[in-house]
């Protein structure tokens, strides 16, 4: 039985909600057209939709289980919860490290980046964002805006620091109030309030019809022929392949954590299965069909074929701080829709980066018997330590470390050692029963083959191709600049030693349970 004194949830549709919140970031309306534009418009869904049904489904009802399994211990994150799968192993629950590491250090730069949003919301509403018109103009304003440049729009960082602090009271703000009072209520608002913003906008779009007359060719039809004719010659490229399954995962936030921590407070006999792929469903509608409706067809109609695939290509801060702007600006009302958009994105943030906290609060709860408030005010003063890295060193590299350990190596090897957990050690008939314990949807049978053999040898054939092509040049940092490179080695001693403090942080909570006489084996 779980736990007495563990929050849950109030209700089915709230924790739908709040793992669609967690899903539904700003991947879903940049980095998705970006990388389906790129790959070959239309031929890039077809890896996309094998990784979903082969990686991202499989590994949302594995961790949506896995977390309702171990909740019922009074686990709420990966250690206990590894733990809970093979009790006679004293080494497993070490790997679930990872759970709260990954999640942590994706909060660490996921926090800032989100309060651009916010701040761009409000540059919207003050039409201090829709006086620039040109990209060069729109460039030097996030330049400055970062603190990469002292310009006519902003001569220092401090106006982006204020709203990362405040970006930062608000996701901790909904945390102090726990999982019922704080999470649920907030998305259960936040992603409906999501879904219409991006419903107008995508609307807007579909309305734009050709405002450049010397180019009829130019139309809202040609750019969604632009981002969804196949060319079916990219397929040979692994790297499409790769793209797509990564793709899965950032957009459905598995192999992070964070999905375990808020199943882990379900009931025994709560559905996980169709809740699961309710929330799989409403990322999806919000990924393909709103996200992929809005930036790259309008930026077709305004600039053209010749720069859309160079605009796919630019980056998602160029193609949501830069490009994205410069469209909405030309439409009336710049303000307003401006406003919508970033919102959009803001929303969309927050109920993403309020999931990366809960596993860490959840640790010191469940295993250090910390109340929620304190374990609050622990984790929030030690992450906000950490997050002015990626605040004061964003030009020399470190967001995109933290990026690369936090929220792509990581969370590979994570999902890798889950579902084989999952599959192979509580066993693949276990599972079943346990997946399917209070069920409202029945899982089809290929599933069992699926999850035990498809899902982890497509994650090992990931992680070998990587390290076979990569991990030396890594390593090496032969692709960083003299110049970076000491922040870029200070980043990664950062996060081994973070690493390591929270290896020892569960060596501590298990000699804790072993000193009161629970069943934990050795330490």
């Amino acid at each position: 039985m779980p736990t007495a004194g563990r929050d849950s949830w109030a209700s089915r549709i709230g924790i739908i909600m709040a793992v669609a919140g967690s899903a539904i970031g700003l991947g879903n309306f940049l980095r998705f057209p970006a990388k389906a534009a790129a790959n070959g418009g239309g031929a890039f869904m077809i890896p996309y939709l094998a990784a979903l049904l082969l990686l991202g489904l499989p590994l949302m009802w594995v961790e949506w289980t896995l977390g309702r399994y171990g909740g019922g211990f009074g686990h709420g994150t990966a250690p206990g919860i590894f733990h809970s799968l093979w009790r006679k192993n004293r080494f497993i629950k070490y790997f679930g490290v990872i759970g709260i590491f990954g999640p942590l250090v994706i909060f660490i730069y996921y926090a800032y980046i989100e309060s651009w949003t916010l701040a761009y919301s409000f540059f919207s509403l003050t039409g201090r964002l829709s006086a620039v018109t040109d990209q060069q103009g729109m460039q030097s304003f996030l330049r400055g805006y970062q603190g990469l440049e002292a310009n006519s729009f902003f001569t220092s960082i401090w106006p982006a620091y204020l709203f990362f602090v405040v970006t930062f009271f608000i996701n901790f703000t909904v945390t102090w109030h726990g999982i019922k009072g704080g999470v649920e209520r907030v998305c259960r608002i936040a992603v409906p309030v999501l879904f219409a913003c991006a419903l107008i906008l995508m609307l807007r779009v579909l309305t734009l019809g050709t405002p450049n007359p010397a180019e009829p060719s130019w139309s809202i039809s040609n750019g969604f022929g632009f981002l969804w004719n196949p060319d079916f010659s990219t397929l040979r490229s692994g790297k499409i392949w790769i793209e797509a399954a990564g793709q899965i995962f950032f957009t459905l936030s598995v192999g992070i954590g964070a999905i375990l921590t808020y199943a882990s407070y379900l009931s025994k006999g709560d559905d996980v299965t169709l809740s699961g792929l309710s929330a799989t469903s409403m990322n999806e509608t919000a990924e393909v069909i709103l996200g992929a409706s809005i930036i790259i067809p309008a930026a077709f109609v305004f600039f053209g074929p010749d720069n859309v695939r160079a605009i796919a290509e630019s980056g998602v801060f160029n193609l949501g701080f830069v490009t994205m702007p410069l469209i909405l600006n030309q439409l009336v009302f710049p303000g307003f829709f401006g406003f919508l958009w970033f919102f959009l994105l803001f929303l969309a943030g927050v109920t993403s980066s309020v999931s990366l906290v809960q596993p860490a609060i959840a640790f010191l709860e469940d295993e250090f018997q910390i109340g929620r408030k304190k374990a609050v005010w622990i984790f929030g003063s030690f992450a906000f330590v950490l997050c002015h890295f990626p605040v004061f060193l964003l030009r020399h590299g470190v967001v995109d470390e933290l990026d690369f350990w936090g929220g792509t190596f990581f969370l590979v090897v994570f999902a890798t050692i889950e579902v084989i957990l999952f599959a192979w050690v509580f066993g693949i008939h276990n599972a079943w029963d346990e997946m399917h314990r209070g069920a409202d949807l029945r899982v089809p049978v290929i599933y069992k083959f699926i999850i035990k053999y498809v899902t982890p040898l497509f994650l090992l054939v990931i992680l070998s191709v990587w390290l076979w092509q990569e991990w030396m040049p890594v390593i090496l940092m032969e692709n960083v600049g003299a110049e970076d490179a000491p922040y870029v080695l200070g980043t990664r001693i950062v996060l081994a030693l973070l690493l390591t403090v929270l290896g020892i942080a569960v060596k501590l909570a298990w000699r804790r349970r072993r000193a009161r006489g629970e069943d934990v084996h050795a330490a």
